[in-house]
């Protein structure tokens, strides 16, 4: 199994709830990457989610746990397949609103035997509705580029490629968010959470905050569909495949993992 070598514990804020959280990360022997609260458990599994609104969530008859897409990218990209995570509340700490931390913890704790098995699919899987696709495409290498059209300045009509040699840059793109939705959001219960410290505010003017590269908030993007799809167990930095994407979010992301499931092959 990959798993890691030792147990980690990271705690911040929730990003929606804005209660405190604490997560406690455990090496496994058993594949999967689970999650335990009050003594209930849910796997990370992409059969498993119930909601898609502002995050993803999983849950069942006796649980659910938010915001998880972060920690499933951080777990892709070190490329762990196996742990249990215990948490103190149902949404995962923010800590700076990208991957960064979890990874960081995952290299200090030791990652034993890395899943480096490469997938691919044989055949097209498209998503089309209306401006929205997400197509999946059979290659021999590894292209993923997203686009979006936001009403920012810099964020119209914008595509961003995955490139493997500046992993950093999707790593630590973190979430972000209109700044003049703030106030609504957490009227309706979500965001309550966020701050300078854990999220990018979209103004105006530019951003709340420098940026930490180019076009961050659709490196986050990126970084959210490796979280996403990593649910269906594609791990798309083992991935051979083209895939392409246009103004979509997690709803999309995960319709598209529920088909890919059934659909990934060793490569």
């Amino acid at each position: 199994m990959a798993t890691i070598n030792k147990e980690v514990i990271l705690k911040s804020v929730a990003l929606m709830t804005g209660v405190e959280s604490e997560a406690r990360v455990c090496p496994s022997d058993k594949k999967g990457i689970r999650f335990h609260f009050n003594d209930k458990t849910v796997e990370a599994n992409i059969d498993n989610i119930v909601s898609t609104e502002h995050c993803t969530v999983i849950g069942n008859n006796e649980i659910k746990v938010m915001l998880i897409e972060h920690f499933m990218a951080a777990c892709a990209i070190c490329k762990i397949n196996a742990l249990d995570v215990y948490l103190t509340h149902f949404e995962l700490p923010i800590l700076d609103g990208s991957s960064k931390k979890w990874i960081e913890a995952f290299q200090n704790a030791g990652i034993n035997d890395p899943d480096e098995t490469k997938l691919t699919v044989k055949e097209p899987i498209s998503y089309l509705n209306g401006k929205t696709y997400l197509v999946v495409l059979p290659s021999d290498n590894l292209n993923v580029t997203y686009s979006v059209n936001f009403k920012h300045k810099d964020l119209k009509n914008r595509w961003v490629s995955l490139d493997l040699n500046n992993l950093g840059e999707i790593i630590e793109a973190r979430t972000f968010g209109y700044l003049a939705e703030l106030e609504m959001l957490q009227k309706a219960g979500y965001g309550r959470g966020a701050s300078m410290e854990n999220t990018l505010g979209l103004t105006d003017e530019g951003y709340t905050d420098s940026l930490k590269s180019e076009f961050e908030p659709i490196k986050h993007k990126i970084l959210d569909l490796i979280g996403d799809f990593y649910l269906a167990g594609c791990n798309i930095l083992n991935f051979k495949g083209e895939i392409i994407v246009k103004e979509a979010g997690h709803t999309v992301h995960t319709i598209v993992a529920k088909e890919l499931k059934n659909k990934l092959t060793e490569a």
